[in-house]
């Protein structure tokens, strides 16, 4: 399937989300020289967190927070007449939240996320591109609110073999300073990532992967007192695997289930994932 890979929004000590973690296989690759197209995707995924890492690396039970999060994304493909071997796309995601934890529970509409994206292919069976978003910083809870503006950006690529695929990005999330009146100004840590998937294509319709997330959050920074808040660098790797179902030249289907193997001031990664994507008004595949 042909679309581009969304995005969670990066959080800090304690979270449970890869950014990007929701990608599938053949997220990235991505047509050129094409007539105008457009993808919508609803994303899902739930995390029982039931353990946490601590600054040590060491596993600990206790403190589980169970999430489910949602996104919801149009994204509209085209390429200019004048330059038609480069493609260029434009997504907007509205995110979607709930979390169960320490006997309280919220949910509601999380930030929206929107930006560009562009791309070429070297040759006939690899993609090679940028993509760029915005994060806002505002949601319908309190909780959910992180009250400061975001820049999400990364380099992604694809390569085709006959029998194989392999996707993947490298990116940071870059966070505004957060101002609260009455309170100390805090600045949020760059986060670092990448996400790689490796799939088998077992036949037209059935394609199982491989999938492997990691991301590196810095401190955060108490800019009033003018030093790190302590314990809130993170870092996480995860592996998983998972199952595509291409129903036909217009819906797909993917789910993965992943789980973390190491991390240092986070809460694990014990999620399963779900995606639907629906491509239409002229719909074009790379591959299939």
């Amino acid at each position: 399937m042909v679309f581009l890979g969304g995005v969670l929004w990066a959080s800090y000590a304690h979270a449970a989300d890869i950014t990007f973690a929701v990608i599938g296989p053949h997220e990235y690759d991505l047509p050129v020289d094409f007539k105008p197209f457009n993808v919508f995707v609803q994303y899902g995924d739930g995390n029982a967190a039931t353990f946490h890492y601590d600054g040590q690396g060491a596993r600990h039970s206790g403190q589980g927070v169970h999430t489910w999060s949602g996104m919801s994304k149009y994204v509209h493909f085209w390429t200019f007449k004048s330059i038609p071997k480069i493609g260029f796309a434009y997504e907007v995601i509205q995110t979607e939240s709930y979390q169960l934890a320490n006997g309280t529970n919220f949910g509601g509409l999380g930030p929206t996320i929107s930006g560009p994206a562009v791309w070429f292919k070297p040759n006939a069976h690899s993609t090679f591109g940028i993509q760029t978003f915005m994060q806002t910083p505002s949601a319908t809870r309190d909780r959910l609110n992180p009250n400061y503006w975001s820049n999400l950006s990364s380099f992604m690529f694809d390569y085709e073999w006959k029998h194989f695929g392999f996707d993947g990005d490298l990116g940071a999330v870059v966070a505004s300073t957060l101002h609260n009146r009455g309170q100390h100004s805090y600045h949020p840590g760059t986060a670092f990532h990448s996400n790689l998937r490796f799939s088998w294509k077992a036949s037209p319709h059935w394609e199982p992967f491989f999938g492997l997330d990691w991301q590196n959050n810095a401190g955060l920074r108490d800019n009033t007192l003018r030093h790190y808040v302590a314990n809130t660098s993170s870092r996480e790797v995860a592996l998983g695997v998972g199952l595509m179902w291409n129903i036909n030249s217009a819906w797909n289907i993917t789910a993965r289930y992943s789980h973390s193997v190491e991390g240092r001031n986070i809460a694990e990664t014990n999620a399963y994932y779900l995606k639907l994507a629906y491509l239409f008004q002229g719909a074009i595949f790379s591959h299939y």
